[in-house]
């Protein structure tokens, strides 16, 4: 009776244990995270919305900003891989990346902490010009392809 449950629990922890090893081996992305945003904004929409609305509405633009231009010169979008643009997946390559991914992540968490303290302060004015810059900088992102040569 008992050889069962037993049987289904070892059965269980090797599959588990299966499932995260193979987590390791998976290729990591050159774009991770937050990389597009909801909507696009006109000033009238944006001059409506509350300080506490347009200084959220910055820091998302901001989190995706960061996430994809230092790496354009690689992809636009998420999901690709060191693999799939030719670049050797050696140790040196796999830890540069790691490095710069931790670097983003604590850039943009320095940024937002200081915008959090600093940015209420912000003429709204200029809060909504940032965020329609902003906007206007990541549609550009679809024409990007347009400036290849290929």
């Amino acid at each position: 009776m008992k050889t069962k449950p037993t049987l289904l629990s070892i059965a269980f922890f090797l599959l588990m244990s299966i499932s995260f090893a193979q987590k390791k081996n998976a290729e990591i992305t050159i774009i991770n995270g937050k990389v597009s945003i909801d909507k696009y904004h006109s000033y009238e929409e944006l001059n409506s919305l509350t300080k506490g609305k347009l200084l959220s509405l910055y820091s998302e633009r901001i989190k995706v900003i960061v996430n994809i231009l230092p790496n354009i010169a690689f992809a636009t979008k998420p999901g690709v891989t060191m693999a799939s643009l030719g670049i050797p997946e050696t140790k040196d390559n796999k830890k540069a990346l790691e490095a710069n991914r931790e670097a983003s992540v604590e850039y943009f968490d320095s940024t937002i902490e200081f915008q959090r303290k600093v940015l209420p302060y912000s003429d709204t004015q200029d809060l909504i010009a940032a965020i329609l810059f902003y906007e206007e900088t990541l549609k550009s992102l679809h024409t990007y392809n347009d400036f290849k040569t290929d």
